[in-house]
């Protein structure tokens, strides 16, 4: 069992940056994939960005040039690095974590979405808001 918890959100006005944090802790695997979610107020979640074991990183369209996904397996810590905020960016913030990484993200490339689905774990979420 993993779990995971985020921090780094807040309030900013467009145009700024954000990072958000992702600590885990129990079961920690260098295999496994993770991602961050988002849920705007009203609406169905989303998977905004993903990155498997080796590095390699998959973005939504609309975050794509504007948002970074990274981890540090030895800090047991994936992050998101928000810059250039759009309104449209506010939502609640949620990490996720699945295995494994090459199934996950095979899928991922193949769809081209980031499914729910695939990851169980999650954490409570960070809210985001651009104004």
């Amino acid at each position: 069992h993993v779990q995971l918890v985020e921090s780094g959100g807040g309030s900013v006005q467009a145009g700024g940056s954000l990072k958000l944090s992702c600590v885990a802790s129990g079961y920690w695997s260098n295999s496994n994939c993770m991602a961050w979610f988002r849920r705007p107020s009203g609406r169905e979640r989303e998977g905004v960005a993903a990155i498997d074991a080796d590095g390699r990183s998959y973005y939504k369209d609309p975050v794509k040039g504007r948002f970074t996904i990274s981890r540090d397996n030895a800090k047991y810590t994936v992050y998101l690095q928000m810059n250039s905020l759009k309104p449209e960016d506010t939502a609640m913030y949620y990490c996720a974590a699945g295995y494994p990484a090459s199934t996950i993200m095979s899928v991922i490339q193949n769809l081209r979405t980031i499914r729910s689905r695939d990851f169980d774990f999650w954490g409570q979420g960070t809210q985001v808001t651009v104004s």
